[in-house]
């Protein structure tokens, strides 16, 4: 059976593949392998005759392993397999994890000591699949499950230059098209290497064009994306202090008709999360907990605001942040006309 999980330019290892393809297992800090593999899996044994009625979603902060039980050794109706994807079980068994409320972690596993011999008398009928985010290799749940398990770890990996060129021209043969070398360059300057991003998009272009080969002029018609997809290649440009490539683009968003205070807001947001992000790292909070904490749910924006937050100290933030309320309180009492605010501050910002 192919190894689903892995895909173009992720790494999702596979430490170890149980005597069972009926349950598989993936977590990891990317969530675009972890999401990515949950469609495959869908793909492959789902099919369009089984439909809704035979996938079954479980949320694990409150699923119990008698809800699981009974989940999986349910018969598929009018179809071959039945779905059941549970996300966030293993969460629950962190370190970190404050779900045992009133029990210990060695009294709360108790109760799912007993839920392997279950599983593995589960019908074949039955795709079991568990997804997580990051987690610790000694996650007593993960080590209960994962013998009977096919189990992945997925790993984001910087993708760049010709990698990530490439990678574009697989995802759009994946989707059923083909791009043209100019539209693959072009694809990528506005969105740079966010693969959830590229993913989403290649899938559009690849409908729109009816699996027709994706040109510039198809590109160039989603205005409202391109513009965006610039703002945050914008503010990045802004936090790494790339005044060219910042200033650039902020004048080109203007031109297109975007709001300066709209931009200002944008750049001012990402600073909040690069405070957050420094004020936890100096609490020692876990990589995994950081995300949830300020609100970063996608594994790629997560990364590169915790690239980001290493190029700062705290003294340097909170001076960028009072920069951010000046021009702010210059806007809104007039004393600055809002593009020269702008303008004024992505200078300060990039020096």
């Amino acid at each position: 059976m192919v190894n689903l999980c892995l895909i173009a330019y992720h790494r999702c290892y596979t430490p170890s593949l149980g005597a069972t393809a009926l349950i598989h297992i993936a977590y990891g800090e990317d969530d675009f392998a972890v999401k990515d593999f949950v469609a495959r899996i869908k793909r492959e044994y789902g099919g369009a005759e089984s439909g809704d009625s035979n996938t079954v979603r479980l949320e694990g902060s409150k699923t119990t392993p008698r809800e699981i039980i009974a989940a999986s050794h349910t018969i598929p109706f009018l179809a071959p397999k039945r779905l059941v994807i549970i996300e966030g079980l293993f969460s629950r068994f962190e370190k970190q994890s404050r779900g045992g409320r009133g029990k210990s972690k060695a009294q709360a596993m108790k109760d799912w000591e007993t839920l392997p011999d279950q599983l593995r008398a589960m019908p074949e009928s039955t795709i079991l699949v568990l997804i997580d985010g990051k987690l610790d290799k000694a996650n007593p749940l993960l080590q209960t499950l994962s013998p009977i398990a096919s189990v992945k770890e997925c790993v984001p990996m910087s993708v760049k230059g010709p990698e990530l060129g490439a990678w574009v021209r697989s995802r759009a043969k994946a989707s059923g098209c083909d791009i043209s070398p100019r539209a693959q360059r072009l694809l990528i300057d506005l969105i740079g290497n966010d693969l959830w991003i590229l993913s989403n998009e290649i899938e559009k272009l690849c409908l729109y064009t009816g699996g027709k080969r994706i040109e510039e002029s198809d590109i160039n018609l989603l205005v409202s994306y391109v513009k965006e997809a610039n703002i945050f290649t914008m503010v990045d440009a802004i936090v790494e202090r790339r005044l060219a490539v910042a200033s650039r683009l902020a004048h080109q968003l203007l031109d297109d008709g975007a709001s300066p205070t709209y931009l200002m807001h944008m750049v001012t947001r990402q600073f909040r999360f690069l405070i957050q992000m420094k004020e936890l790292m100096t609490q020692n909070v876990p990589a995994g907990a950081i995300g949830k904490r300020i609100g970063l749910s996608s594994g790629f924006a997560l990364e590169k605001t915790t690239e980001q937050a290493h190029l700062y100290s705290m003294d340097r933030l909170r001076e960028a942040y009072r920069k951010l309320l000046d021009a702010d309180v210059s806007v809104k009492t007039g004393a600055l006309n809002p593009v020269l605010a702008l303008d004024l501050l992505i200078t300060e910002l990039c020096a």
